[in-house]
């Protein structure tokens, strides 16, 4: 399957969108689903924040499958404004109350916890009150207007087998030569 890339752009209002168990449920994209979040930072915490970044890369680095259950294509992390505000951009192949759940559970799992908690606002009982977790992030989620996806459509599943199949292809000609 070949495909051309696509964009959308997504309207400014929600009230159309079908109800999921947490609110609106954004629509599938060519980049598949995602959200952005804008919040501020504790005061003192951008540091702790950073450290968090790092343990979070040790523990992908230790089980590279650590947060599939996430069916992540990518994250970016960013603080700015003196590190006084933090955003968090997610695309996923799950819908956003999948994908929350599914972080919940995670990170009480794993232990990892969440870097969200350096953030002012964000519910102390979250992991026992998932309805307190997407609370805070309707609230700092910034929607897209819009979302390209050069690639559209496609699962992180789908890509990563396309890529075993690309490396198997490339083993059976670097034999036959």
């Amino acid at each position: 399957m070949v495909t051309k890339p696509e964009a959308v752009a997504l309207p400014k209002t929600t009230e159309h969108l079908e109800q999921g168990k947490y609110g609106p449920i954004f629509p599938k994209t060519p980049a598949c689903h995602g959200f952005t979040i804008v919040a501020d930072v504790k005061p003192g915490h951008s540091d702790a924040m950073r450290a968090y970044g790092v343990r979070l890369a040790q523990a992908v680095k230790a089980d590279p499958e650590v947060l599939a259950p996430l069916k992540l294509h990518y994250l970016r992390w960013v603080l700015f404004d003196e590190d006084t505000r933090f955003m968090y951009q997610g695309i996923f192949d799950t819908d956003f109350d999948k994908y929350t759940e599914d972080a919940v559970v995670l990170f009480r799992k794993t232990g990892i916890d969440t870097a969200f908690e350096h953030l002012v606002g964000f519910p102390e009982d979250w992991k026992t009150n998932t309805t307190a977790f997407v609370a805070f992030l309707r609230k700092h989620q910034c929607p897209s207007f819009l979302e390209y996806g050069e690639y559209p459509w496609v699962s992180s599943d789908e890509i990563k087998k396309a890529l075993r199949i690309k490396a198997a292809l490339a083993e059976v000609l670097e034999q036959m030569q």
